[in-house]
């Protein structure tokens, strides 16, 4: 779909892009073929896009896949993509908020791969909403503001790495990325974006129940970065607690969160689960 086209289909349906929604769509076809290359679609996979928009990544990704669900939350384009994709039988359009649709209708979804544009509205929130899933997608091919990709590219010590970055990383891990500029979009965004590739791991590095200890732990140490996070964690766990599970961890008490590594933060939450009993 040609940048022309996006515009006369916009033009003559009268629709105005909404910025509160993220609304910007990719158009260059080089671009789309470079994210369909690196979800490595088989006839055998389940696909799930969220934001379609008008469809030129869904257009890229139907050939393949014995299914693909599109989740768009605009009527308006909905409305477009039921009329365009008509008769394409392996096309399942769903009109709802992603976000809420992942939360509210729990499904394995271990044999999916996302592949999508996202929302730069909701980006972030939809990736930790999918790393969480206990049965989460196996690949996530998404682009994303450039801003958010760094976020999740980063490591301990890097000014990026935060609390986006572990709640990933646990899950997922990163497989390669490539920049896509501004011109490639329309409505044009002001900011750089990338496309990440993230692969779910072969191995938990936590049980579900670990997990929900590491993610307590995690927010709970970036919700202040400046302080020590063994001050903080005391909100959660008594002090000789902790002091036992950051030795154990090898981890100084005067230690900030940004210096901690994933690694690091897996032991502590370990070692603290055992304490809880778990």
């Amino acid at each position: 779909m040609k940048l022309s086209e996006i515009k006369q289909i916009l033009a003559d349906a009268n629709v105005q892009l909404s910025k509160s929604l993220g609304q910007n769509f990719l158009h260059d076809a080089n671009q789309l073929c470079r994210i369909v290359a690196a979800a490595e679609l088989s006839e055998s996979d389940r696909v799930l896009e969220i934001g379609p928009g008008l469809g030129p990544l869904t257009e890229h990704l139907l050939p393949v896949p014995r299914e693909v669900m599109a989740i768009e939350t605009d009527r308006r384009l909905i409305e477009f993509l039921e009329k365009r994709f008509a008769s394409v039988k392996n096309l399942n359009l769903i009109h709802d908020d992603a976000l809420e649709y992942v939360r509210q209708h729990p499904r394995d979804w271990s044999e999916w791969k996302v592949v999508a544009n996202l929302p730069y509205s909701v980006a972030s929130r939809l990736l930790v909403e999918l790393a969480q899933l206990e049965r989460g997608p196996k690949l996530m091919v998404v682009t994303l503001q450039m801003e958010v990709a760094q976020r999740l590219l980063a490591e301990a010590d890097d000014e990026d790495y935060g609390l986006l970055t572990l709640l990933v990383h646990l899950r997922y891990q990163p497989e390669g990325w490539f920049k896509i500029p501004p011109s490639c979009f329309f409505p044009e965004p002001k900011v750089d974006s990338a496309c990440l590739k993230l692969v779910q791991r072969t191995e938990p590095l936590l049980s579900m129940a670990q997990a929900a200890i590491f993610y307590k732990v995690v927010k709970r140490s970036f919700s202040q970065r400046r302080k020590m996070m063994f001050k903080l964690l005391k909100q959660n766990w008594p002090v000789q607690t902790l002091e036992a599970a950051f030795a154990q961890a090898g981890l100084s008490t005067q230690i900030r969160a940004e210096a901690v590594s994933l690694d690091q933060f897996v032991k502590l939450s370990q070692v603290l689960s055992r304490a809880d009993g778990g």
